[in-house]
């Protein structure tokens, strides 16, 4: 690599944190042919990831690793990371505090960690979502320890868990934020064998695109919702609704699917950081805060109509089919399940049964266990329940038997989170179906 580590030239690059995206975007530049050192103080994961296990459910991840393993090493040595590479990427965690700002001890660690190490020039690129103007404070933290130069990059990640080695690989956009030459030569050459538009910018444009660009999808997300809820007033059907307006082609069909709102690791901290961000500055964002609130409100919605469904027909037993905050992850983080059942649970009554293909084991770590029972498939989840909600649309349950669901339950209601299923074809069976602003 030109101009990079001429002294050691032993790794190219230095992961630091190997969570989410700090694994999958170590595990893909080995695939491209970079020699990778991934480093975690967690000597557990470590000690997994040594071992060709992945801590983390991300489909095909295994698969890669194992082609590439060669091109990468595990360590918990971070001074070895920082010595041996020309490029190191920081992929901590950096949660979402009490008051909705961005928790920064993680990060400000791993910056104080490299600070107090180098001794040649290495670029130290920011992969984690920070608040507008890291990039000028890692600066000024690094030269109060180091003299020498280096350069600091803001290079943004956009990873969707399930599809995140395809986002890696084949991504929309590469997003590098650089104010030297030289660190923008080097890192346009790491990403070089990936065909992709790539923007450069300044570093504090770079920092803001990822919280934009997740709000905006978090706003779509909100503002369909809001006219689902208008057509169940009305009698209209949203699903027609959302094709008919995604057919504009300056507003698009994606993230126009009515439901029970969005969750996750990323949409609601970025969306809330945002908004700390705009505090910081002393801008109000209205739009963010009414994206917030109705996604709420979405949630306590879904909630109230179960609970009029119960009292209507007399029942107490609720069958909840998924549990991951979106298919194919097995993450429960803000996932919108979760809040619900939690809510569900303060009605001593309730009797709920759970499935999840993947995440019943995070699950059990988030809700208390409480008049709760998780079943091993999704017709035991269903079996002998007043009322079915679906609250993750797995491709699975697109694919059940629902005239044997039907058989199983004791009383034939369906309320859809995600409008999954196809309402006639449901209805014809007996079922009593309610999706989400559905005719």
């Amino acid at each position: 690599m030109s101009g990079i580590n001429k002294k050691a030239k032993k790794r190219d690059i230095a992961i630091i944190g190997t969570g989410y995206v700090g694994l999958i975007t170590g595990v893909c530049f080995a695939s491209l042919g970079h020699n990778i050192i991934c480093v975690d103080k967690d000597k557990n994961k470590i000690a997994l990831l040594n071992n060709g296990q992945i801590p983390i459910y991300e489909p095909g991840l295994d698969k890669i690793l194992k082609k590439h393993r060669k091109n990468i090493l595990f360590t918990t040595d971070s001074k070895k990371a920082i010595e041996e590479s020309g490029i190191i990427f920081i992929a901590v965690n950096t949660p979402t505090g009490k008051r909705g700002e961005i928790d920064m001890k993680y990060f400000k660690a791993a910056i104080r960690e490299i600070a107090t190490q180098i001794e040649e020039y290495k670029i130290i690129v920011n992969k984690s979502t920070v608040p507008v103007g890291t990039g000028e404070w890692v600066q000024k933290e690094i030269k109060k320890y180091y003299q020498g130069n280096f350069s600091v990059v803001s290079n943004p990640e956009f990873l969707r868990e399930g599809s995140a080695l395809k986002d890696f690989l084949k991504p929309d956009r590469i997003i590098i934020g650089a104010e030297d030459n030289k660190s923008k030569k080097i890192m346009l050459e790491i990403y070089s064998k990936i065909e992709a538009p790539l923007l450069v910018v300044d570093i504090k444009s770079a920092e803001l695109i990822k919280y934009a660009a997740n709000a905006f999808l978090a706003t779509k997300i909100s503002f369909i919702n809001e006219i689902a809820n208008l057509c169940e007033k009305i009698n209209g059907d949203v699903v027609k609704v959302a094709e008919g307006i995604g057919l504009d082609k300056r507003i698009g069909p994606k993230f126009l699917n009515a439901g029970i709102g969005y969750g996750g690791s990323c949409f609601p901290k970025d969306v809330r950081g945002l908004d700390s961000i705009g505090k910081e500055y002393k801008y109000n964002f209205n739009i963010i805060k009414a994206v917030m609130l109705v996604n709420q409100k979405q949630q306590e919605r879904f909630v109230r109509k179960i609970k009029k469904i119960l009292n209507k027909i007399k029942g107490n037993r609720i069958g909840v089919w998924g549990l991951s905050f979106k298919p194919n992850t097995d993450d429960v983080r803000k996932s919108p399940a979760i809040a619900i059942i939690k809510e569900l649970q303060k009605n001593i009554n309730y009797k709920i049964q759970a499935y999840d293909p993947i995440a019943i084991e995070n699950a059990k770590k988030e809700i208390p266990f409480k008049n709760i029972k998780y079943s091993k498939n999704a017709y035991e989840a269903a079996k002998n329940a007043d009322i079915l909600i679906l609250i993750t649309d797995w491709s699975e349950f697109s694919k059940i038997n629902m005239q044997r669901v039907k058989k199983s339950m004791r009383q034939y209601y369906i309320l859809d989170g995600r409008n999954q299923l196809n309402p006639e074809n449901i209805k014809k069976l007996g079922f009593y179906y309610e999706g989400i602003g559905r005719k």
